[in-house]
């Protein structure tokens, strides 16, 4: 189940938030399998004062609009299907969502199952390991 971030510029629209969120979701499913009902995105929004970053860094345009998509995920994925990953999220956010993949900024964070609890204050590695015991 990963967890997701995303950031936006303070005044994009709920609709455009939902876009980015929708081709976030599908690039997901498409790179790396995720089930489809593992909808997990936080999308908060910052003032232009509180994002200070290089128009240019390694050759990109930027506008002043980036979106900065953080993905917390559990260890164990390819660096062939995390590339597909970008490429898709990139792919997804410009055709569905107009961002220019220049703005699009990705991390990917990872550990193990043991860093969560997805609800009931269960330890998510006692419940890999007891599917169908969720109580």
């Amino acid at each position: 189940m990963p967890f997701i971030r995303t950031s936006v510029h303070h005044g994009t629209s709920s609709n455009h938030r939902a876009a980015i969120v929708e081709g976030i979701h599908q690039a997901l499913i498409e790179a790396i399998g995720m089930p489809a009902d593992e909808l997990f995105n936080m999308v908060t929004s910052y003032q232009p004062e509180d994002f200070f970053f290089s128009k240019t860094f390694n050759g990109y345009a930027r506008s002043d609009h980036p979106v900065v998509i953080e993905i917390t995920m559990r260890r164990g994925r390819s660096d062939a299907m995390k590339r597909e990953l970008y490429r898709l999220i990139a792919q997804k956010l410009h055709d569905e969502a107009q961002v220019d993949p220049s703005d699009v900024f990705i991390f990917v964070h990872e550990n193990d199952y043991s860093d969560w609890s997805v609800g009931g204050g269960k330890f998510a590695m006692a419940i890999v390991q007891q599917v169908g015991q969720i109580n």
